[in-house]
């Protein structure tokens, strides 16, 4: 349970970064996510949740 909190924790922290270090170019992106299509959108979500997959293995198994 532990590492989930962390892992909620770094989610926050890099994400807020984002927000902290490029307003303009989060803003820019928010603006132009309803113009995507929702299969582009839906793509992405899982994409990064693969990756998101794999790190965690790779991480968990060294």
């Amino acid at each position: 349970m532990n590492d989930l909190w962390a892992a909620i924790g770094l989610v926050l922290v890099l994400e807020g970064a984002l927000y902290a270090l490029f307003p303009h170019g989060m803003i820019e992106m928010v603006k132009k996510l309803p113009e995507l299509p929702i299969s582009s959108i839906r793509l992405m979500g899982i994409t990064f949740v693969i990756l998101g997959w794999l790190v965690v293995w790779w991480v968990r198994s060294t």
